[in-house]
């Protein structure tokens, strides 16, 4: 009994979605969403493990308590609790940007 060891605690952040941001410039849907295809596309070939970029591209396209399911049973490390930064089992790093977690602030409509 009593409180669970603090590496246990770590392992469970909780996570929110990120802060509000803005991107360089005022981009469409339609943009955002090639961004993101590129960045899930490419993101593999840079080090870490398939299965795990699987797993963060579903938990980053879920909502916040079905992307912390998905984070915790594959075991991920949420270092950011927006997910900008997480680890594998091994220790390999994932750092997503912002774009494929959130819309910016200046994200253009379209009709």
């Amino acid at each position: 009994m009593g409180c669970a060891g603090s590496k246990e605690n770590e392992a469970a952040k909780q996570i929110r979605k990120p802060k509000t941001w803005k991107h360089s410039e005022a981009i469409t849907r339609t943009q955002l969403v090639q961004m993101r295809d590129e960045f899930w596309d490419t993101a593999p070939h840079y080090g870490g493990r398939k299965e795990i970029w699987d797993a963060l591209q579903a938990a980053a396209e879920s909502d916040i308590s079905l992307a912390q399911a998905i984070v915790d049973s594959a075991g991920i490390i949420v270092q950011a609790p927006d997910l900008t930064i997480c680890y594998d089992e091994r220790g390999a790093k994932y750092e997503l940007p912002k774009y494929v977690l959130s819309e910016p602030t200046n994200l253009i409509r379209e009709h």
